[in-house]
């Protein structure tokens, strides 16, 4: 806008003193053309500069004057800036005058130039200025924007702590006194960018005031609860053998269950787990986790590999994975290893839109399926203490589909990349004995389906094709 005023204030200086200086010149030339044609009429010899069909006149200009009227008219036929003025002198001739209007042609061109230059300064400044001011602002709304997606992401703790928004305690020199932040004045004027800044802060602040509220009440109530279920559960194990027994005891477990989840809850969302790592292969790992559950789940080694983690929580995330496929799925469940890639698949109707979309909820369940939606919570919240990832998806032929993909250490990935190379310059023949032969030795038994000792001992033994994987 400051740009586009200047050229306009230049463009009406232009016109302006351009019509004056015109309009000056042609009043003197027909001030000048009166003059001569009263000398002319009276018979009188005409000045220089002055005559009838004087050579050099606009054709434009002598037409004018042959038909009886006058008029004025600068000349563009010399290089010289001469200004014309003609009327009629009878007989279809012309009188004119001329003189030199030089001085006036000079005066607009040095007004152009001065426009231009003075133009061109101001556009150039205006530029700078509104170039170092927006880059200012657009600076300070990037950063807020940044802010903000932090805070989607999770991290509670950013803050844009714009300077105008910061508040000035350096007057309070007693630590036990409270100051009000809104009775205080910001060092600085505050402007639009700063109001949308200190919303964002104050909004990240009370969000994360609320979330840590309702952490401590969830940590609170379920450490509260640990002590009385205790003893109830010490007082359930003394009741006499019976239905009514199994039924209390079963609930009694159902409770400390539930409270164990909300407690390791309560610790995923403060963040404050703390990693124990070491070198695990996973096959081996994901065989216990199978035994462990005692369910009918099929283990399948594609192949192996050693991963960098917390053997305690990878177990952890896989049992709650196969825990979850059979209480809500449909058997088969098939846990696979493919690399540092762990998929557990079932068979049943598959994860509901609403996971599949806005992921794990708590206490949300679909239709009339058991259980309070913590399991899958308190997978994601391990794979991520694990820096793994955890997707849930649908088989496009039916099913439930969990895929964990899990950091390698060094040296599982110096063997994944050796045997990549191993892989592309064997045949696909020795490459098909390669893989027989690695299924033999993880002991996943042999074609006809009968579990072979050592598939007993390790659990990797198949049964139809998916492997009973019990104890």
């Amino acid at each position: 806008m400051c740009c586009g005023l200047a050229a306009l204030l230049g463009i009406l200086v232009h016109v302006s003193v351009t019509n004056q200086t015109v309009g000056e010149a042609r009043g003197r030339a027909l001030d000048r053309l009166t003059e001569v044609t009263a000398s002319y009429e009276e018979g009188d010899r005409l000045p220089p500069g002055a005559g009838v069909d004087l050579p050099g006149l606009p054709a434009a200009l002598r037409e004018l004057a042959t038909d009886g009227h006058r008029g004025t008219m600068v000349g563009d036929q010399d290089t010289h800036p001469t200004m014309w003025a003609a009327g009629p002198a009878g007989r279809g001739r012309a009188i004119a005058v001329q003189f030199d209007y030089a001085q006036g042609a000079h005066a607009i061109d040095a007004l152009d130039r001065a426009i231009v230059w003075s133009s061109a300064l101001a556009i150039g400044a205006t530029l700078l200025v509104g170039a170092f001011a927006v880059t200012r602002v657009t600076r300070r709304l990037h950063a807020t924007a940044r802010v903000a997606r932090r805070i989607s992401a999770g991290d509670l703790d950013a803050r844009v702590n714009d300077p105008r928004t910061v508040h000035d305690f350096r007057g309070v020199h007693d630590p036990r006194t409270v100051v009000d932040a809104r009775t205080q004045r910001p060092p600085r004027p505050q402007d639009e960018v700063a109001a949308v800044a200190g919303a964002l802060d104050t909004m990240a602040a009370s969000l994360q005031s609320k979330l840590l509220s309702e952490q401590r009440f969830t940590a609170d109530v379920a450490h509260e609860l640990r002590t009385p279920l205790t003893g109830l559960h010490a007082a359930a194990e003394l009741l006499p053998p019976g239905r009514p027994t199994e039924l209390v005891r079963d609930r009694v477990a159902a409770l400390r269950t539930l409270t164990e989840d909300l407690l390791e809850i309560s610790r995923l969302d403060a963040g404050r787990e703390r990693l124990e790592l070491d070198s695990e292969p996973l096959a081996p790992l994901a065989g216990r986790v199978v035994r462990a559950s005692g369910t009918e789940t099929g283990v399948q080694v594609v192949r192996d590999t050693r991963v960098e983690t917390d053997r305690r929580r990878l177990e952890r995330v896989l049992g709650n994975l196969v825990a979850n496929a059979h209480k809500h799925g449909r058997v088969p469940v098939v846990l696979t290893v493919d690399g540092p890639v762990v998929t557990v698949r079932d068979h049943g109707d598959g994860y509901p839109e609403y996971l599949l979309e806005h992921g794990p909820q708590r206490f949300r369940t679909e239709g009339g399926s058991k259980g309070h939606g913590l399991g899958l919570t308190i997978a994601l919240g391990q794979a991520e203490v694990l820096g793994a990832r955890l997707l849930f998806a649908n088989a496009p032929d039916g099913g439930a589909l969990a895929t964990l993909t899990l950091p390698q250490d060094e040296e599982g990935q110096r063997a994944e990349r050796a045997e990549r190379e191993d892989g592309e310059e064997r045949d696909e023949g020795a490459g098909r004995k390669g893989r027989e032969g690695r299924g033999t030795r993880n002991g996943r038994g042999s074609r006809d389906g009968r579990n072979d000792r050592r598939g007993q001992k390790d659990g990797y033994g198949r049964n139809d094709g998916y492997g009973d994987g019990g104890p």
